[in-house]
């Protein structure tokens, strides 16, 4: 599924270095997409492709975590730390549908691609000459929203903010495992002359 050793260092303690960055970046994009209308403007398809990239290289940094687990001397540390790694995969799997969700929700609002131009959402639509507004203008144009937008946007930055967050501390939790299976015991509390 992906490299389990890089110049004869196991992939897995690269690899994590990907995770670390790019899960917490797909965090902050996805809740500054859904938080704040300019931000999500500007960022565009940046936020679900980094989270896509954050996607795929949880599988391949687990895949090389199993590998080296095989390979190390297995105690409670280690088993904790693979297992909390396991967890990771469905946060970064919501994480992924948010940005890609809140992505193809601001080009619905907007009328733009992938859902071609339009005048307004469907349930404002007035035909010329009965009393429309321009398009972009009134309580249920596109620029506000049709009548479902504000819940749609307030679902998805509630969801968003609660997996983004529910994602960076699993982050949190699994290299604190790490971090103690690795070192627990490994170096000395005095310096060494």
């Amino acid at each position: 599924m992906g490299p389990t050793e890089v110049n004869g260092l196991p992939a897995h303690v690269l690899l994590v270095h990907v995770v670390v960055i790019l899960v917490p970046l797909a965090a902050l994009l996805v809740v500054l997409a859904a938080l704040w209308p300019a931000a999500r403007r500007r960022l565009g398809l940046i936020t679900p492709l980094v989270a896509l990239v954050a996607l795929i290289s949880v599988p391949v940094t687990t895949h090389a975590g199993e590998w080296l687990e095989e390979r190390v001397s297995s105690d409670e540390l280690v088993r904790r730390h693979a297992e909390l790694g396991d967890e990771l995969l469905p946060w970064v799997i919501g994480l992924f549908v948010l940005a890609l969700a809140g992505w193809l929700w601001a080009a619905y609002s907007s009328g733009g691609w992938p859902f071609g131009t339009r005048s307004g959402p469907p349930s404002t639509r007035v035909p010329a000459g009965a009393g429309a507004q321009p398009a972009g203008t009134g309580a249920g144009s596109a620029a506000t929203g049709t009548r479902a937008g504000p819940a749609v946007v307030v679902v998805l930055a509630v969801l968003s903010v609660a997996v983004s967050v529910g994602s960076v501390v699993q982050i949190y939790r699994i290299g604190d495992s790490g971090a103690k299976a690795v070192w627990d015991g490994g170096f000395s509390e005095s310096p060494r002359s």
